[in-house]
């Protein structure tokens, strides 16, 4: 039998990683390994937020 933790469980504490808020919609985001290499430069937390913004600045 395998331990929630080995498969598809919580393997961290999510507390701990860095967070900020989504430049469009103020909602929080925390870090993700995708966002890894340019976390800098994440500003929108969904495409459709990068959409919204897209629009409203034209």
């Amino acid at each position: 039998m395998k331990s929630s933790t080995s498969f598809g469980g919580h393997r961290g504490n999510k507390a701990h990683l860095p967070s900020k808020l989504c430049a469009v919609c103020g909602l929080p985001m925390s870090w993700r390994r995708k966002w890894a290499r340019n976390w800098d430069e994440v500003k929108y937390c969904s495409d459709a937020c990068r959409r919204k913004r897209a629009h409203a600045g034209s």
